[in-house]
């Protein structure tokens, strides 16, 4: 064999060498199951991300975001507060299939006996107890609100680590002094009372990094559910005064710094292309707050109500590979749809109890015709069934409902009014994104359609309005 040959010989070699390397690299990646990431914070408005229209401070990383992954222009949480939302999105099901019909918590000044004792059963399987029982590693890091007594903490629900606090932030003594000690958790020990919350958001996102690192080896999901922007407003010292809108915009800024570090770890560990991240609130803005609140616009109403700027939220996913870059989705989506689609794509296996989200894979996939596999989805607040949403038309059935008459200001709360009355009345949300301008006396024939649907689910999980109580309700847990 001449030199050259030789060299070239060597050469083809090398090269393919080098070419096994990579497809035992792209094997290894694509038999890894991937890893979940889920950051979702609380009281954020529609209009509270840079890419849905922020305005007085932006939102550089959640804009990266989806510019690099697919963002939702018609995203629902099941419920317009707390607790319900986040049960819905831990078990894949309306929260009052699961009995979590309202806010919970320890005893204040609104206390009740039975949204004191309230939590979400153990026959529930969450996201967590699926995906640990897939071999996963599972951590929560951040405000949990569905049960603050022991045996309903995260670390009895399939979570392996657990830091933050139990539920909101303002239920603590500065608040009323009806409320105990506001507990910071680490793991099911309490490590601190009432807090610097100036650093939750900080301490939750150094948390959720470590726990990432620790485990960068196996698959692994973490929750990272934010107290802010949730009154009473905190921010770290990086980020006070940093935007033109005030202290709230301060706390959308740091919050954004978080999912920049989160995904800026991924990056570094090379474990972004098997990641999927997705970003969204709880529910709408708590208007009442006024420039301590978000904004819902050009949605109406806010938190508390099941008009669109109560329960449609931002959303934002990223999966590279899997999820276009740069895409919108105008399909009806939920965060009930989170448990069923990351079953399927950890290969875990399926509640053995029935949930209300469907596996929306072909629409993050970007598939060609890829509608939203809902008929309807239903606006419950408590027990009353108030709204129904089926594709554009949107049927608000009787109900009263509260709308700000006097804002507040830092940190005090403003007046509602909470007389105000609607229904049945018709919106064609594609035309009408505001819920202004009744149609019901032009379409009698898609009210009547609403209504039957209405029905169906009032047969389901019942209404309040109606003495109905359902045949699909299961009990909550129960301290």
């Amino acid at each position: 064999m001449n030199r050259r040959d030789f060299i070239k010989a060597v050469g083809l070699g090398v090269a393919g060498f080098a070419l096994q390397g990579c497809v035992e690299r792209l094997r290894t990646s694509a038999a890894k199951k991937p890893n979940f990431v889920i950051i979702f914070t609380d009281d954020q408005g529609y209009a509270d991300v840079g890419s849905y229209g922020a305005k007085g401070f932006k939102t550089p990383h959640l804009d990266r975001m989806a510019e690099e992954g697919m963002r939702f222009t018609d995203f629902y949480v099941a419920g317009p507060v707390c607790s319900p939302s986040r049960a819905a999105l831990l078990t894949g099901c309306y929260p009052q299939r699961v009995g979590m019909y309202d806010v919970i918590g320890p005893k204040g000044p609104d206390w009740t006996k039975e949204k004191e004792n309230l939590g979400l059963s153990d026959n529930e399987q969450l996201i967590s107890n699926l995906l640990k029982d897939a071999g996963y590693a599972t951590g929560c890091f951040g405000k949990w609100h569905v049960g603050h007594y022991p045996r309903f903490l995260p670390t009895n629900r399939g979570f392996d680590e657990y830091f933050g606090l139990p539920y909101s932030n303002d239920m603590w003594p500065k608040n009323s002094e009806d409320y105990p000690d506001l507990p910071l958790y680490d793991g099911d020990k309490v490590i601190e009372t009432n807090p610097d919350q100036t650093q939750l958001t900080t301490r939750y996102t150094e948390r959720a990094i470590k726990f990432i690192e620790k485990n960068k080896d196996k698959p692994f999901f973490v929750y990272l559910p934010h107290s802010m922007p949730h009154v009473p407003l905190y921010v770290s010292d990086k980020f006070a005064g940093k935007s033109e809108q005030g202290l709230y915009g301060d706390v959308i800024m740091e919050i954004d710094w978080s999912v920049g570090q989160i995904n800026a770890t991924l990056k570094r560990l090379g474990l972004d292309d098997n990641t999927l991240v997705i970003f969204t609130s709880d529910n709408g803005p708590w208007l009442s707050y006024g420039n301590h609140a978000g904004s819902a616009l050009p949605l109406r109403e806010g938190k508390g109500t099941t008009f669109d700027g109560g329960q449609r939220v931002p959303c934002i996913m990223k999966y590279p590979g899997i999820i276009p870059a740069g895409t919108v989705c105008t399909e009806l989506c939920t965060t009930m749809d989170f448990l069923p689609t990351i079953v399927k794509f950890a290969g875990a296996k399926e509640p053995r109890l029935k949930i209300d989200g469907y596996d929306i894979r072909p629409l993050l996939e970007g598939k060609q015709g890829a509608k939203s596999p809902y008929e309807a989805f239903y606006f419950y607040k408590g027990w009353e069934l108030e709204a129904v949403r089926s594709g554009k038309w949107k049927l608000h059935l009787p109900h009263g409902y509260r709308t700000v008459v006097e804002y507040g200001r830092d940190a005090k709360p403003g007046k509602y009014d909470y007389s105000k009355k609607i229904g049945p009345a018709l919106f064609d949300l594609e035309n009408d994104i505001s819920e202004k301008n009744n149609v019901a006396d032009k379409f009698p024939r898609v009210v009547a359609r609403l209504k039957k649907l209405a029905d169906k689910m009032r047969n389901d999980l019942g209404d309040s309005l109606k003495n109905t109580k359902g045949s699909g309700r299961r009990q909550p847990g129960r301290a």
